[in-house]
C-alpha cells in the first residue's frame, strides 16, 4: 500500500507541477496533463503499462460526476436567465446536428458504415464541462454574462443527449442493425429515462440536499463532505434507474448553489479542490490509457474529422440554435469556436470498445486525436479570439 500511495502521489505531483508551466506557455492545462500521462505511459519514458478500459470507464465516471457537481455549484442560476433557452437548444438540437454532420463525414473518411460514423459523431458531439469550466477560470476572459453562462450551461447539460446517442448507436453497431425510423422509435424510452430521471432526481436531490445541509447541525468542516456525498448519491442512484446521472449531479449542484445558506463558501472551496484533483487524475489516466504509437495509424482521418467538427459541424449547430435567438455575429462566431472537446468524448469512446461488438481500439485513438486537436487549436486561441472580436461587455458609464 505504501508503494502504491508513493507511486500515485508522484504521478499527481508531476501533473500538478504542469499547471504553472501551462500558464507560462499559454497552453490549456488539461492538454499538458494529458501529454504528461502519455509520457508516463508505455511508449514514453515512464513505461507504465495501463490498458484496462473497464477500470478507466469506472474511474472516469466518478471523476466526471465530481467535476460536474462542482461545475453546478459554480453556476449562479439567478444570472442565467438570458442563457437558459440557447443553452438547452445547444445541448439538445445542437448535439444532434453536430453528431449528424460529423457522422456522415466520418463514415466517408473512415470508409465504414454510416452507423459507425454516426457513433463517432455521437461520441464527439458534446462540449466538455471540465475543459470549459477550467478554460473560463484560467483565461479570465472578460466576456458578457449571457455568452459565458451559455457556454457553461451548455457544457453541463449536453452530456445526456451525447450519452443517449452513443448508447443507441453502439447497440445498433453491435447488433449489426441498420439505422431506421423503427430503430429510432425503439430508442425513445431510453431517451425519456435518461433525460426524465436526470431532471427529476437532479432537482429533487438538490432540494433535499439543501434542506439537509441547512437543517442538520454539524461541525463546520463536515458540511463540504456532506454536500459531495449527497451529489454522489444523486449521481449513482439516478444511474441505477437508467437515468442520466451526469445531468442529475450537475442539476443537484446548481440547486444547492441556489438554496443553501449555511457554510456555502466552505462547500464551494472544498469541491473546487476536488474538481481540480478529479480533472488532473482523469486526464492523467486517459493519457496513460492511450498508446501514442497507435495514434499514427489513423492520424490523417482523425485530423480531417477534427477539422469537420471545428469548422463545419459546431458552427452549423450555433447557426441553427443560437443565431435565431438574437446573438450578434461576433458572439455567434465565438460560440462556434468555443466547442471544446475534452474528457467526455474520450470517456464515451471507451464504451463501444468494451462492448462485445466490432469497434476496436482504433476508434478510441481517432477520438483521442480529435480531442487533442480541439484542446490544442481551440483551447489556445479562445482568449485571443475573444480579444480580437472585442467581446468584453461595455463598461458602465461613470456618473459625475
Amino acid at each position: 500500500m505504501e508503494a502504491l500511495l508513493f507511486f500515485v502521489g508522484i504521478l499527481v505531483l508531476l501533473a500538478v507541477l504542469v499547471v504553472p508551466l501551462s500558464q507560462r506557455l499559454g497552453a490549456p492545462i488539461l492538454l499538458l496533463v494529458l501529454v504528461t500521462g502519455m509520457l508516463l505511459g508505455e511508449d514514453g519514458p515512464g513505461g507504465i503499462q495501463f490498458n484496462d478500459f473497464q477500470a478507466a470507464y469506472g474511474l472516469g465516471s466518478v471523476a466526471l460526476a465530481i467535476i460536474l457537481f462542482a461545475g453546478g455549484l459554480e453556476t449562479n442560476l439567478r444570472q442565467t436567465k438570458g442563457a437558459r433557452v440557447p443553452s438547452v437548444l445547444m445541448a439538445t438540437v445542437g448535439v444532434i446536428v453536430t453528431a449528424g454532420i460529423v457522422g456522415v463525414f466520418a463514415s466517408y473518411v473512415m470508409n465504414t458504415s454510416l452507423e459507425v460514423g454516426l457513433l463517432l459523431g455521437a461520441v464527439v458531439a458534446s462540449t466538455d464541462a471540465a475543459a470549459t469550466f477550467l478554460l473560463i477560470q484560467q483565461s479570465k476572459m472578460d466576456i458578457s454574462d449571457r455568452l459565458k453562462n451559455t457556454l457553461v450551461l451548455e457544457s453541463g447539460l449536453n452530456d445526456p443527449i451525447a450519452i443517449f446517442l452513443t448508447i443507441m448507436m453502439t447497440t445498433l453497431v453491435d447488433s449489426g442493425a441498420v439505422l431506421s425510423a423503427h430503430s429510432l422509435f425503439d430508442s425513445l424510452p431510453l431517451l425519456a429515462s435518461q433525460i426524465g430521471f436526470g431532471l427529476i432526481f437532479g432537482i429533487a436531490g438538490g432540494y433535499l440536499s439543501s434542506l439537509l445541509i441547512d437543517r442538520v447541525s454539524l461541525p463546520p468542516g463536515l458540511y463540504p463532505p456532506l454536500a459531495i456525498v449527497c451529489g454522489i448519491i444523486v449521481y449513482s442512484g439516478t444511474a441505477l434507474l437508467d437515468g442520466s446521472g451526469f445531468l442529475a449531479v450537475f442539476l443537484c449542484g446548481v440547486i444547492i448553489a441556489t438554496r443553501v445558506e449555511r457554510h456555502f463558501d466552505r462547500i464551494l472551496q472544498f469541491n473546487e479542490a476536488l474538481q481540480w484533483l478529479s480533472q488532473i487524475l482523469l486526464f492523467l489516466m486517459l493519457g496513460l490509457l492511450v498508446t501514442p504509437s497507435g495514434l499514427l495509424t489513423n492520424l490523417v482521418q482523425a485530423l480531417i474529422i477534427a477539422a469537420t467538427l471545428m469548422f463545419l459541424a459546431r458552427p452549423a449547430a450555433v447557426l441553427v440554435c443560437a443565431v435565431p435567438l438574437g446573438f450578434k455575429l461576433k458572439e455567434s462566431v465565438f460560440l462556434g469556436w468555443v466547442g471544446l472537446r475534452g474528457a467526455v468524448p474520450i470517456f464515451l469512446a471507451i464504451f463501444p470498445v468494451i462492448t462485445p461488438g466490432p469497434v476496436t481500439v482504433e476508434f478510441f485513438n481517432i477520438v483521442f486525436v480529435v480531442v487533442v486537436t480541439s484542446l490544442l487549436l481551440q483551447g489556445s486561441t479562445i482568449p485571443l479570439l475573444a480579444k480580437w472580436l472585442d467581446l468584453a461587455p461595455a463598461a458602465p458609464l461613470k456618473t459625475p
